[in-house]
């Protein structure tokens, strides 16, 4: 115990002296020559040099998002969605164009995009509406723009609007024949007979068309989905609902049923038990299930529900409509109230506070996005607005992966320098204290580790023995070969300053005192040295977070789906993705590139605060 109290008392006193300039005596502070530790100089000169602390600031602000930010931008390594790939920076997909407010006529909500028409029939799109690098929703065909428009629909990459004279117009992805109509429609429209249409939808490269009488049209690539219908249903149909690949129809006799062709093991065509005996009045789909809501306002889910949609909450009052998202249903209530449940990742089930009290009359739901409309025509949006800095190729959420992918970096970082110091402190002290062999026997080791290839030992070792762990232990073994190959720079500063600091007379004192030669070493004379070690921990941290990204960016660092700044860079030696998609390499680029220059300008600002002669110049 009363080592340890002398321990504790020596620390106090060298951080005392060190930090706090010496015991606590009042000074005159008119005095003209105030006496003031190294360190205390050291910090009043940095804090002098407006460029090293303008990159202080910035540093510690980079440093804090990516230490707090994955408390709010959760990542998760499972992620992938084929509907969000490559979206460029924006927070407009529910952006509705000012024409349109209160002016509201219908809403059709697309994947990242939406289509909506006035009450004097014209057509707006907003969001992302492009689809390909050639293909763009918001080139509406100018027939489409001249017709009187009462009916619209969008799907995953094209669209789909009704005119009045029942003309029906499809555009954006046509190469799977999402304009080719069946013969039967033709010759419905051209003639007007089971052409009154009450309901078009538009699915994943697939369209449907519901008739008054019951006539259900389907039409686009058949061979994805399940575009065909039964011919005893015909004229029997009151409403359908499409899936990603599938339909289900709602019957005029209020019955449910899969009226496709695919049905055998489908899990959409295991109509529950539960509605036997029951009448529905309303039905809706996400991408992989299907809801129905029978005459009592009970609601029933089927399907793959493995996104939340079986969770269906308990309303307050009796649910009169139902809609349906990707993996989000929406149920509108008698009361005119909104209740959401599912997937909420982007926040699609949020509905939003100042929806409570008012009187909804119409809801427009799509993939990601609710679209409520009031009584006095105003509109209400929640779910996914955008994404600040994009999407990459599998539609995960730049800004995520870069704070995350950030926080991987600094650590790997941090690390490395940590253990890069502690052997070149410990051998550089040993090497310049006592000298002679052990300077020699120090020396060479430093030499022959300093004279390794760093880069392409990195690469080999991490190639050969990364490949048999998992991707945890290979980031460890990052940190480490980046520590023990780093080590040289440091080991040599400490030697140099120390076989300096070792001539002065405190040296001499704390011998003749009969103080041990290692507490000479690291309690009296590294002390005297720590400024410059700060120094060359800075650069050393900026050094090692460039050769882990390097690592990284040349397919040898840690792996993916584990972000870091590096590995998010492997897509600029794509010259598609330089060209197409900026954002997956400009963002990362940008953060990494400052931050590294912060560090080395706090790194030149400190090297220049330990010169006394800076302040001359």
């Amino acid at each position: 115990m009363a080592k340890s109290k002398k321990k504790g008392f020596f620390l106090w006193r060298w951080l005392r002296r060190g930090v706090m300039g010496g015991d606590a005596e009042v000074r005159d502070i008119l005095q003209e020559e105030q006496v003031q530790t190294p360190l205390r100089t050291v910090v009043n000169n940095f804090l002098h040099k407006k460029l090293a602390m303008t990159g202080l600031i910035v540093f510690l602000c980079i440093f804090l998002l990516v230490l707090i930010g994955p408390r709010y931008w959760v990542l998760d390594l499972s992620e992938q969605d084929s509907t969000l790939t490559n979206l460029p920076p924006g927070y407009n997909m529910m952006s509705l164009p000012k024409e349109m407010i209160g002016n509201v006529a219908d809403i059709a909500a697309g994947r990242t995009y939406g289509i909506g028409i006035d009450r004097d029939g014209h057509m707006y799109t907003w969001g992302h509406t492009r689809i390909t690098d050639k293909i763009d929703l918001a080139d509406i065909p100018d027939e489409v723009r001249e017709a009187d428009l009462t009916m619209i629909a969008a799907g995953e990459d094209h669209a789909v609007a009704l005119a009045e004279d029942g003309q029906l117009y499809v555009w954006g992805n046509t190469r799977l024949r999402q304009d080719q109509f069946s013969s039967d429609m033709k010759r419905a429209m051209q003639s007007g007979e089971d052409w009154d249409i009450v309901q078009l939808e538009a699915g994943n490269q697939f369209s449907a068309a519901v008739s008054a009488e019951g006539t259900l049209y389907l039409w686009g690539n058949t061979n994805m989905a399940d575009a065909k219908i039964r011919s005893e249903y015909q004229g029997n149909i009151q409403k359908v609902a499409l899936t990603s690949n599938e339909y289900i129809a709602l019957l005029k006799d209020g019955t449910v049923a899969y009226t496709g062709y695919k049905g055998s093991g489908n899990p959409l065509a295991s109509i529950p038990a539960g509605l036997e005996g029951k009448k529905v009045v309303d039905i809706a789909s996400t991408a992989k299930t299907a809801a129905a809501l029978t005459e009592d306002g009970e609601v029933y889910v089927w399907g793959n529900t493995g996104s939340g949609e079986g969770n269906i909450p308990a309303f307050e009052a009796r649910v009169t409509h139902l809609y349906g998202g990707r993996a989000h249903y929406t149920a509108l209530l008698e009361d005119g109230s909104v209740v959401s449940w599912g997937n909420n990742k982007y926040g699609q089930t949020d509905v939003p506070d100042s929806l409570e009290g008012k009187q909804v009359t119409a809801i427009y739901t799509g993939n990601f996005q609710n679209y409520a409309l009031d009584a006095d025509g105003n509109v209400y949006t929640w779910g996914l607005k955008g994404f600040p800095l994009g999407t990459d190729d599998l539609g995960r959420d730049m800004l995520t992966r870069i704070i995350n992918g950030g926080r991987v970096t600094m650590t790997v970082g941090a690390i490395s320098v940590v253990i890069a110091t502690l052997i070149g402190v410990i051998l550089g002290g040993l090497a310049g204290y006592f000298g002679g062999k052990v300077d020699i026997l120090v020396m060479r080791i430093s030499e022959i580790v300093g004279g390794l290839p760093f880069i392409p030992f990195a690469m080999i070792l991490s190639a050969v023995i990364g490949t048999r762990i998992d991707p945890t232990r290979r980031m460890y073994l990052i940190m480490v070969v980046l520590g023990v190959l780093s080590w040289t720079g440091t080991c040599r500063l400490i030697r140099a300053q120390i076989l300096a600091q070792r001539e002065m007379e405190y040296v001499t004192a704390a011998k003749a005192m009969g103080i041990r030669e290692v507490s000479i070493v690291f309690r009296h004379i590294l002390p005297n040295v720590f400024s410059l070690l700060l120094v060359s921990m800075t650069l050393d941290f900026a050094t090692c977070m460039l050769t882990e990204s390097t690592l990284s960016y040349l397919g040898f660092g840690i792996p993916l789906p584990t972000p870091t700044w590096g590995n998010l860079l492997d897509g600029a030696n794509n010259s598609v993705v330089i060209q197409q998609y900026w954002w997956r390499w400009v963002f990362p680029a940008a953060i990494f590139g400052v931050c590294t220059i912060c560090i080395n300008l706090v790194g030149d600002g400190l090297r220049d605060a330990i010169d006394p002669k800076s302040n001359e110049r």
